[in-house]
Order: structure tokens, then C-alpha cells, then sequence
């Protein structure tokens, strides 16, 4: 059991300071491949590795991949996106190579790990290196702000602008930075970035019904961008138009044709692959601006900074229910992004936690009737100045007031039921927001299973990461078939329950700890339906969509809710702790079973009473002890 998880674990995954410690106390050289969460580890030299280690099956090499955002160590590698191998032995770092070039890459291992060996057995002195890249860097940048430094002037428009891949790939990503330049545009922040996805999707949200969605979607995330942030030296009201005029008409045939001179009619070669980006509009550019570059500022006409924040909405059961649509669609005009969102039956003692300060007002009693009437909608939005944007929309408290002095505001208008009571809620500070945030989207923990036999287990890491959840524990393990009964229990009386025990014991799964705001439902919508088919027609860039092969191996698993999350943690990993307390199952009823049963119910497959089923009908405490031996084994044969 124990050679098998070797074999199957080629690259240690580092995500912490401890176990990066543990790393380098390692006997031998250590390949650490470092990397941002955004983009994930480089999956071009996994073979080349696999290879390696196979022909030497030498003892001495190690491979590993390491998260330079949660490692103190490396922190001088976040903001990089060029892949950057360090090869590390008795603690020391002895080499650097930057780039996936697999011939130099093996040549460099071969010869790293032939002087450790003879460091080891004949104790030759040991050279240990500095990262030269980084110190060249630090001596460009010591005059230079960071971006998150850097603000827009008051009164000053801005774009965001992106160089695509197409335009990198060719080499000529500096050419077109020297003409912006030169055109009289300032640059304010610049980064190189590869798009996962997920990301590509958000980005070109707008753009979901076009035919060439799909292929738009593979070609931005197909290699790295350049990211920019532009505004203009010369007196000009706004840069926007400047911009578009200067990248030329979207369509490639026409920007020859009309703009000869454009940086499209020049660099780029088709409709989708048109070698430029530029924001639409004012509102475009905001949202644009905080989904590369959420730390930026603006300076303030009054000095005042504006950073992009969050900030809390609530729409309240009445209007939940019969105006969400519309509110919705004024929360998109009016540019902010909805960055999580969670309907949810808050319970009396929910109200009074989250409105404690209210508890002595003369209308608690009608908040409280009103909170506790139906489904909340809570959203986390995203803009500049969230918190007092959203706060200016939603005009005053008072409903006869917010109808007379503002009858254009959100609340003026949609004041459905009790007219006591206004509709929709906005934090008070970001501090607040904050807060409020915390509440409704906890910090959880859910357990997710990439199940046997996936053969995109490296771009579901990848995706995980993308998405923004922290891998808090994670391990490579066989199911008995004990421990896959145990594990899908709920499933016992289900006809499809022994081909699904059949498939976990397979092979190898990874079983993860996912730790993220509001995990739990995160997680379910990035795996998508159970049914890969219903997948690809309702989420066609979840998990399930793209690598499921049918409703059984459907290629990951996720917890329903937080206490089946819980549970099934406690299962594999024993007791760790769990930061998700405050609103719990309020807004994840327990679906898995019923819609598993749903989807798979035309397997047809059946199963006659077994011990297992027996076991079950017994006294709790012969239950009782039987898990906690399944356990206390499972932990054990688990490491």
C-alpha cells in the first residue's frame, strides 16, 4: 500500500511554511516548481519528470510543486507567471532555471543530482547559489511603486487594455507597449498573466451567447497576456475612445480596410484572435479593473482614496420573491460584480445575531417577521467604493422618505409586503461589510474527491486553485471496500450503491480539504450536476462538464452541506479543526443523496439486504463502536 502511494504521488504539493520546512530537511535534491495560485504548477514537464524518475529510480531525487502565496520563503516570486524551477539539497538552494525547456530542464537535474550524490558519498563541498533573476529585479524596482501603489490622477480616465496571447506568442508584446507609449498613453500597472478558464469565462461573461464563445474561451487561456492599465499625459476628458481608436475596429478585414495604422489591422489575424482588448465604457473599465487589479486605487477629487471593496446586500424575502430579477439586473448596470451569491431561511436566532444591534428598536418585531418569512438573498459585491456606491443607490431607510425625496432609488421602487419595513440592506462601512460578509459566507471546509481513474486529476488542482479555495489537507489513498460503504452510507438503500463501492475501490483516489468562503456551495458549483450530460448543457466549464465520463464516474465528489463536510473530514482525516460556525445548513439543504438517486436511478443496478444493511438495525452502541474501529482503520491504512 504504501510503494503504491509513492508511485502515484510524483510531486510533493507545498503549501504552507511547515511543509516547506519539511521539504528541504529532505535527504537528496529537492525540484521545487514554484507557483501562484491563480496559475498553477507547469503541467508541461510532469512527463518529462514521471520520465525521470522512472529510468534513474533513484532514491535521492525528489520532486515537488510549492504555492509562492501561502510560503513566507517565496514571496519574492509572487506577481511572476514565467515558470521558475529551484532545485534545492541539504536545505541550500544550489540551482534556478526559469522556462519549460524540458532538454535543459533534464540536463540540469542530471547534473545537480549527480554532485549531491557525490557531496553525500564523499563529502564534496556543496555550492550553494542566489536566485540572480530576483536580485536584477529588486535593482530595477527599488525606484520604482507597485501597482498597488500606483493611482489614477483626479479626474483622470482609464482602460484596461490586453495584450492577447496570439500577439505574445509572436514575440511582439514589447513593440506594442514602445507604440502605446509613444502614442502619448501612460501606463499605470502592467503584468503578464495566463488566464485559466474559469477566468476567461468571468471575464467575457457578456460575450456567453456569441457562437464563438467556446473557441474564445480556449484562445484567452491558451498562453500569457498582457495586462494594462492605461490613461493619457495630454488633456483628454476621457481615454476610453482614445484607446479604441487607437486598437482599431474588433473585426480584423475592417481595421485593414478603415484603420491601416490601428495596432488590430497590424497584429492581429481574426475576429477572435484580434490581438487586442480594450474596456467598452466607463463601467466596463471599473469592473475590469477590479478583476485584474483589486488592490488599485484611485485618487479623489477630494483626496479622498477609493479602493475597490466589498460590501453586503441583502434582498429581503418580499422582494426576493416577487422583484429579484430586476434588482439583479439594476445591481449589473450599475457595475458592480457579484462576487459570491447565497439564498438563505435565516432562523429567529440568526436575525437576532446579525441585527443584535437592533434588538432594543420599536421595529425589531417587523424585521424579525420580516427576516424570518421566507429566503434571503445575500450578495457580495464587488466595486470602487463598494460599500458607499451601494449604499447611494439604495437611497434612504425610511420608505416614505426614500418615495419623496428619491423615488428613483432601489428602495423607493421596490418596497414590495410590509411597508414598515424597506426591502434591501447595505453594510455601513467596509468594516461592516466585512463583518456581514463573514456571516453569510463563512469561511468552511469542504471534503472534495477526485475519484479513480480520472485522468485529469493535474487540471482539476489546477481549477481548484484557480477558483480561489485553499487546499488545506490533501492525500492519495485506496478505499477498502469498507471504508467505501462507510463513505457513502446514504447511498446503502439506493440501487446503484455496490457499482459506485465497485468504482471508489478501483484505484487510487485524492481526497482534499478545501477551505474558502462559502466552500461548500462553491465547490458544488464548480463540479456541476451529477449528471455530466445535464452537466454540459446547464454548467459546460464545471469539473463534470468537461472531464465526466457518465453519471458513476463522474470524476469528483463534494459534501452537500457543512455538516456532511464535517463528517466525512472526520472520516478520512480524523479531527481537524473547522472554521465554519456561524450560519451552517441554513442554506445547503442535504441534496446530494436525493439528486444522486435521480440521476443514477437508470442504472437498473440492485443489491440484496447485506451485512452491512443489518448493521445498520442493531443498537447504537454495536454502531457506535463498529465506526469508530472503521475509523481508527481508516486512518491508519490512509497514513
Amino acid at each position: 500500500m504504501a510503494g503504491k502511494k509513492k508511485e502515484n504521488t510524483l510531486q510533493v504539493n507545498i503549501t504552507n511554511d511547515e511543509q516547506w520546512n519539511d521539504v528541504l530537511a529532505m535527504k537528496g535534491l529537492t525540484v521545487v516548481d514554484v507557483y501562484q495560485q491563480w496559475c498553477g504548477p507547469c503541467r508541461a514537464v510532469m512527463s518529462l519528470f514521471r520520465k525521470m524518475k522512472n529510468e534513474l529510480g533513484d532514491d535521492l531525487l525528489h520532486f515537488a510543486t510549492a504555492e509562492a502565496d501561502s510560503i513566507e520563503a517565496l514571496e519574492k516570486y509572487r506577481g511572476k507567471c514565467e515558470p521558475t524551477f529551484l532545485f534545492y539539497a541539504g536545505g541550500e538552494l544550489v540551482g534556478v532555471l526559469r522556462g519549460p525547456n524540458a532538454p535543459l530542464l533534464q540536463k540540469t537535474i542530471q547534473e545537480e543530482l549527480k554532485k549531491e550524490t557525490n557531496v553525500l558519498e564523499h563529502g564534496t563541498g556543496r555550492k550553494v547559489v542566489k536566485d540572480e533573476g530576483l536580485i536584477e529585479e529588486e535593482e530595477v524596482n527599488d525606484d520604482h511603486q507597485h501597482d498597488e501603489d500606483v493611482m489614477v490622477p483626479a479626474h483622470k480616465s482609464y482602460t484596461v487594455a490586453l495584450i492577447k496571447p496570439d500577439v505574445v506568442a509572436h514575440g511582439k508584446a514589447n513593440e506594442i507597449i514602445m507604440k502605446i507609449q509613444d502614442a502619448g498613453f501612460v501606463i499605470l500597472a502592467h503584468e503578464e498573466r495566463t488566464l485559466t478558464e474559469a477566468e476567461v469565462q468571468d471575464f467575457y461573461q457578456h460575450k456567453a451567447t456569441e457562437p464563438y464563445f467556446q473557441e474564445l474561451i480556449q484562445f484567452m487561456s491558451s498562453g500569457p497576456s498582457h495586462v494594462l492599465v492605461i490613461s493619457k499625459t495630454e488633456e483628454c476628458d476621457d481615454v476610453i475612445p482614445a484607446w479604441r481608436e487607437f486598437i482599431g475596429p474588433p473585426d480584423i478585414e475592417e481595421a485593414k480596410m478603415k484603420q491601416p495604422e490601428s495596432l488590430r489591422a497590424q497584429y492581429g489575424t481574426k475576429s477572435v484572435f484580434n490581438g487586442l482588448h480594450g474596456s467598452n465604457d466607463s463601467e466596463r473599465a471599473s469592473r475590469e479593473l477590479a478583476f485584474f487589479f483589486p488592490n488599485f486605487r484611485m485618487a479623489m477629487a477630494d483626496s479622498e482614496q477609493e479602493t475597490v471593496e466589498r460590501t453586503l446586500a441583502l434582498i429581503r424575502p418580499d422582494a426576493a420573491r416577487e422583484n429579484r430579477e430586476e434588482i439583479l439586473a439594476r445591481i449589473h448596470e450599475s457595475g458592480f460584480t457579484v462576487a459570491m451569491q447565497r439564498e438563505v431561511m435565516l432562523s429567529e436566532e440568526q436575525v437576532r445575531q446579525f441585527y443584535s444591534s437592533h434588538l432594543q428598536e420599536e421595529y425589531f418585531p417587523r424585521l424579525m417577521e420580516c427576516m424570518t418569512s421566507g429566503p434571503v438573498l445575500a450578495l457580495a459585491l464587488v466595486k470602487q467604493g463598494a460599500v458607499k456606491h451601494w449604499r447611494g443607490i439604495l437611497g434612504p431607510k425610511d420608505l416614505i422618505q426614500a418615495k419623496n425625496e428619491e423615488p428613483e432609488c432601489l428602495r423607493a421602487q421596490f418596497s414590495a409586503g410590509n411597508p414598515s419595513v424597506n426591502q434591501l440592506h447595505g453594510s455601513g462601512s467596509p468594516e461592516e461589510a466585512e463583518r456581514e460578509i463573514r456571516f453569510f459566507f463563512p469561511t468552511e471546509q469542504t471534503l472534495a474527491v477526485i475519484k479513480p481513474d480520472t485522468e485529469h486529476r493535474e487540471e482539476i488542482l489546477k481549477e481548484i486553485r484557480a477558483r480561489g479555495f485553499t487546499i488545506s489537507h490533501m492525500k492519495d489513498t485506496v478505499l477498502s471496500r469498507d471504508m467505501a460503504e462507510e463513505f457513502y452510507k446514504e447511498h446503502r438503500d439506493k440501487p446503484f450503491f455496490s457499482q459506485l463501492v465497485d468504482y471508489m475501490c478501483r484505484g487510487p483516489c485524492s481526497v482534499l480539504v478545501l477551505t474558502k468562503e462559502n466552500a461548500v456551495e462553491e465547490w458544488r458549483a464548480t463540479m456541476g450536476p451529477t449528471d455530466p450530460s445535464v452537466a454540459r448543457e446547464m454548467a459546460p466549464e464545471s469539473l463534470r462538464a468537461r472531464f465526466a465520463k457518465d453519471v458513476l464516474e463522474n470524476g469528483v465528489h463534494g459534501s452537500s452541506n457543512t455538516k456532511h463536510a464535517h463528517e466525512k473530514i472526520q472520516f478520512i482525516f480524523g479531527d481537524i479543526d473547522s472554521e465554519s460556525d456561524l450560519i451552517h445548513d441554513a442554506a445547503s439543504p442535504p441534496l446530494e443523496a436525493e439528486e444522486s438517486f435521480a440521476e443514477l436511478k437508470n442504472l437498473q443496478a440492485s443489491r440484496s439486504p447485506s451485512f452491512d444493511q443489518k448493521k445498520n438495525q442493531t443498537e447504537p452502541s454495536t454502531t457506535f463502536v463498529y465506526n469508530r474501529l472503521l475509523k481508527e482503520y481508516s486512518r491508519f491504512i490512509t497514513g
